[in-house]
């Protein structure tokens, strides 16, 4: 059984590792500069921005997280949440976790008037894919994602700054 629940500052060790284990399962295991310091600072600081629920077992133990912010549609008018990650430790995946946590976060924004809970998922994650589409969560084909860092990020951010 999973006992979902807002997380505290002493989750983000466990939070962190989670984060870590999701990047190696990506294939990206050298991509993670997050730290437990920042995690603390984004979810828990004077004015959070990110927010986090986690699933633990009767022991305490963490078995997934969501990590969540705010969007607003133009067109509803109103906010949503863009999951950010969603992850469940290898060992408890099947056990109901990432519906729960799922679950958690469509009940906030049931309750609070938000429209949406988008997330993205990569084309080659099967499981993920066949979980989303048995709970109900529709393709945005037809669009796609776009990122700016790096580089790129520098260079618009500064040019024509004085």
């Amino acid at each position: 059984m999973s006992i979902v629940r807002e997380a505290v500052p002493g989750d983000c060790p466990q939070i962190l590792e989670m984060i870590q284990e999701l990047a190696d399962y990506e294939k990206e295991p050298d991509a993670v500069h997050n730290t437990v310091a920042d995690l603390q600072e984004h979810l828990f600081g004077p004015n959070p921005q990110v927010f986090a629920h986690v699933a633990e077992d009767e022991s305490g133990e963490l078995k997934g997280m969501a990590l969540w912010f705010l969007t607003y549609s133009t067109w509803e008018g109103r906010h949503g949440i863009h999951l950010e990650d969603l992850y469940v430790r290898e060992a408890r995946r099947g056990s109901g976790t990432g519906t729960a946590l799922l679950r958690t976060l469509a009940q906030i924004c049931v309750q609070r008037g938000y429209k949406r809970l988008e997330w993205s998922v990569l084309d080659w994650n099967e499981p993920a894919i066949k979980f989303y589409d048995a709970i109900g969560a529709g393709s945005m084909d037809g669009w796609t994602t776009r990122r700016l860092d790096g580089e790129a990020l520098h260079a618009l951010g500064t040019r024509g700054a004085n």
